[in-house]
């Protein structure tokens, strides 16, 4: 009877602590959390902040304590087309991209709502900005330099949310189509006043060496003669040429010498 009596007070406990052990069990696997290496967790407990969660393993009490993954790896934003009126009164449209990281989990779960919507809007305001002041000629020329007061006028202000602005880059700048015919020509100008300028100095260059060479000639008794019978010689390999000689000054004027004695 007594057998009987402890047996079935054996089967009650089990009854009542099987079940337990099973929820135990359970609520241990969900308390645990595993941080990445490039990730930090924010805790909370109660609804207050508890820390920041290191990579590895970590161990929550469920319902009591919560928390939020963030990811410290540089993340891209791209900044949608932007109409910006530059400082001479030029539309343009013009898209970017930010790279940004989070230096401080904390501060981007507590101080911003949603950190990175918050950063794209804050550079596409930026990007107005800067645009806005510059001329048509700064913001195609010197994309690089806009870019870079761009981004440090965005870390500036993201700064207070943790977040770290690391590069700006403007990806394309559209012009109006008008803009875009008025600049081919201006181009097309500038294209041949440099050949104009590039003829014309190559015609002086040569006319200071034809003067050079009519020295020369001149110099020297003969020369001349041999000159004409070299050019004639070459006339002379193509046979469709019509060759018209010419008497030489220098012929004539031998000639008149002879004439003259």
């Amino acid at each position: 009877m007594v057998f009987l009596q402890s047996g079935l007070f054996g089967a009650i406990l089990a009854f009542i602590f099987l079940p337990l052990l099973i929820i135990a069990f359970f609520v241990l696997l969900a308390s645990i959390k595993i941080i990445q290496e490039y990730e930090r967790g924010v805790k909370f407990t109660l609804g207050r902040f508890g820390g920041i969660m290191g990579p590895g393993l970590n161990i929550l009490f469920p319902i009591i304590q919560s928390y939020r993954k963030i990811d410290l790896r540089v993340k891209t934003v791209d900044v949608p087309k932007q109409e910006v009126m530059t400082q001479d009164n030029v539309p343009v449209r013009v898209n970017a991209v930010v790279y940004f990281k989070v230096e401080d989990p904390a501060k981007a779960v507590l101080k911003i709502e949603d950190y990175m919507y918050a950063t794209s809007q804050y550079a596409q305001t930026a990007l107005r900005d800067v645009l806005g002041e510059a001329s048509l000629d700064n913001v195609l020329t010197k994309r690089d330099e806009l870019a870079v007061k761009i981004k440090n006028i965005a870390d500036k202000e993201t700064d207070a949310w943790g977040i770290d602005v690391t590069a700006v880059k403007m990806q394309d700048i559209e012009l109006p189509d008008n803009m875009k015919r008025t600049m081919a020509k201006q181009a097309e100008a500038e294209r041949e006043k440099r050949a104009v300028i590039i003829k014309a100095e190559g015609e002086v260059i040569a006319s200071g060496n034809l003067a050079k060479a009519a020295a020369t000639l001149s110099k020297s008794p003969g020369a001349l003669h041999l000159r004409t019978l070299n050019t004639i010689n070459d006339l002379s390999s193509d046979q469709s040429n019509t060759v018209i000689f010419v008497v030489p000054l220098e012929v004539l004027r031998a000639f008149e010498r002879f004439g003259k004695k």
